[in-house]
């Protein structure tokens, strides 16, 4: 009987772990990203470096925080596909994520990304009475993480 019981204990953690792992499939994903401002909609000069950070079902910018007091953004992913590419026949996974949030101050950021892979590309805007303050588009690739070596 105990056999049966520590049986199903580990099935149902087994079947957790993998449940959750589906849920976001962008968790502890980060990219690093330039960013530039756009000014009527010419790109300005000037590039600032970003890292966004995907968790839990959030996205975190650097550059948001500092500059805008904007922390963790909400995200949606709006589309989450796969496809074979035609050139390289190598797989691509492919999605578009959607995040925003409104401060006490009436405005509302919204961040719009695409992600192929390991490649990212997007704008982020700040409204303020529905109207345009900020807007910046952005790109860059997945920060390259370090592999543990087993001793």
């Amino acid at each position: 009987m105990k056999k049966i019981i520590v049986a199903f204990i580990m099935f149902s953690l087994f079947f957790v772990a993998f449940r959750d792992k589906d849920k976001d499939p962008l968790h502890k994903r980060i990219f690093n990203t330039n960013i530039t401002e756009i000014k009527s909609g010419v790109p300005t000069n000037k590039i600032m470096k970003d890292e966004l950070e995907f968790k839990d079902g959030k996205v975190f910018s650097n550059f948001l925080n500092d500059k805008f007091n904007v922390s963790w953004l909400k995200y949606v992913i709006e589309k989450d596909t796969s496809y074979v590419d035609s050139i390289t026949e190598a797989q691509v996974r492919y999605f578009e994520i959607k995040a925003s949030v409104k401060n006490e101050e009436k405005e509302e950021t919204t961040l719009f990304c695409k992600i192929e892979n390991e490649n990212i590309e997007g704008e982020i805007k700040i409204m303020k009475n529905d109207k345009l303050k900020k807007h910046f588009e952005f790109s860059g690739s997945e920060k390259a993480t370090k592999i543990k070596d087993k001793k």
